[in-house]
């Protein structure tokens, strides 16, 4: 037989045999019950350190339009930026302000003993706007009994062994206090006493004694080549118009979610947006995929093994990342709506009293890392369908449910055998998604789900 009456002969026993298989069943969602609901109000703020540098203790300056300073305390207002352009939804706060916002968190490790490991990302939103936003982390207590979360350290990030290989805002003073014009730093995991850093303008990977002082800075490589978007220092603009790419990870795409296994001996490092080759995002059967790149914490260096993550629909975005055991891990996967769907606009109505994009998608995925370099996905719970019949809910609960209708929502982590934690980023002063007209604040949520957990 040859080789081409082989091959129609393999594909005519392959359709035969496929239309005989059953259609592979969707993942199925699992029940998610509040167990407690805490909140850190969205004006937190805390001072630099004395020896920072004054441009640091008044943040926000660079925030208005076309990224021009302003000095004036309170001066711009906060606005949602998914309000429509001819009716701005603002949010009852104003930047500047005095010190640091402590503001939205994006990544979250539990401690134990009611401890909490979280992250503030770059400040404002891009590198233009948050030269004046410091790097930090912080160590939190939360009390679901009480919903108090309350501070209980601040670390801030510098760069005193210029260990940075390109200019940083603080160049030329003795700390080196970074900023969000320097990196926006989206996940973080402690592993003994360093910790590390998922970064997005780069995409970077970054790692830090306990002080916070940076030790090394990794680029980021991909199948041999290497992976970078728009906000690289590596790059530089074009001298004139000519069409070509010179990225291939689209700006604020970098590494959203970066989990550890086990054993603290690797990093699973997740992009927020698909890599793009020839002009288009990678796709696996036209759905737009992301990568978890691995990297070798023994030997500070990528390993070139990589899974595909498949997104429910093209567009989203995912929010934070953490393993479960040694091969099922936890992905919030959102899409870019804010707001209760009750409260939507009527089509091609928008206006200030409604909610122009609400909320849909909001789910924690339960993924395996398979051997096939694919991250299979085995079932989810809704963030938008949370069971409350005991009635925890401190704000936005009704008729038994509580809903997570945030655009951001960055943080989730196992807590014990039957529990996770879940919390919002809450991009003060910019979004407003539990009320109209109102910031939201830091939310915290302890749910029961034993079955997601032990799902296989």
């Amino acid at each position: 037989m040859t080789l081409l009456r082989q091959s129609l002969a393999f594909t005519c026993l392959l359709a035969a045999a496929t239309a005989s298989m059953p259609a592979r069943a969707a993942a199925p969602e699992y029940p998610a019950v509040l167990a407690g609901h805490a909140i850190l109000p969205a004006d937190a703020t805390v001072m630099p350190p004395a020896d920072a540098p004054a441009d640091l203790k008044v943040t926000g300056k660079f925030t208005g339009p076309d990224n021009r300073r302003v000095d004036t305390i309170g001066a711009l207002k906060g606005k949602t930026g998914l309000s429509h352009k001819d009716f701005p939804r603002f949010t009852g706060y104003a930047l500047p302000i005095a010190g640091q916002s402590v503001q939205g968190f994006s990544g979250i490790r539990s401690l134990g003993n009611g401890e909490f490991l979280v992250l503030t990302d770059n400040g404002f939103g891009s590198k233009a706007n948050s030269p004046d936003a410091a790097l930090m982390f912080h160590r939190l207590k939360i009390d679901f009994a009480s919903g108090k979360v309350e501070r209980l350290a601040t670390t801030f990030l510098t760069d005193p062994d210029k260990k940075v290989p390109f200019r940083i805002m603080n160049e030329a003073t003795a700390e080196r206090y970074l900023t969000g014009a320097d990196f926006d730093i989206e996940s973080i995991q402690p592993i003994g006493d360093r910790y590390w850093f998922g970064e997005e303008l780069g995409p970077f990977l970054i790692e830090t004694d306990a002080n916070g002082k940076v030790l090394q800075v990794f680029d980021t490589t991909l199948d041999g080549k290497p992976v970078r978007s728009p906000d690289n220092p590596a790059l530089a603009t074009p001298s004139a118009p000519n069409g070509k790419l010179v990225h291939n990870l689209a700006r604020s795409k970098g590494f959203e979610g970066m989990a550890q296994s086990k054993d603290g001996k690797t990093l699973y490092a997740l992009l927020e947006g698909p890599v793009w080759t020839d002009g288009k995002p990678e796709t696996i059967d036209g759905k737009e995929v992301l990568r978890i790149v691995e990297f070798s914490v023994e030997k500070r260096a990528w390993t070139g093994r990589s899974w595909t993550y498949a997104l429910d629909q093209n567009g989203d975005a995912i929010g934070d990342f953490n393993m479960i055991d040694a091969r099922t891990g936890m992905v919030l996967e959102r899409d870019n709506g804010e707001g209760d769907p009750a409260r939507a606009c009527p089509a091609d109505k928008p206006a200030a009293d409604c909610f122009t994009s609400p909320a849909k998608l909001k789910r924690v995925w339960k993924i395996e890392l398979g051997d096939d370099g694919v991250a299979r996905k085995i079932g989810f719970l809704d963030l938008m369908n949370i069971a409350d019949p005991k009635k925890l809910a401190r704000q936005g609960g009704r008729d038994g449910k509580l809903t997570f209708p945030f655009v951001t929502i960055e943080n989730v982590d196992v807590v014990d055998a039957t529990h996770i934690v879940a919390g919002n980023d809450n991009n003060f002063p910019f979004s407003a998604g539990r009320a109209l007209d109102r910031n939201d604040d830091n939310e915290f949520v302890l749910l029961e789900v034993p079955e997601f957990l032990a799902a296989k």
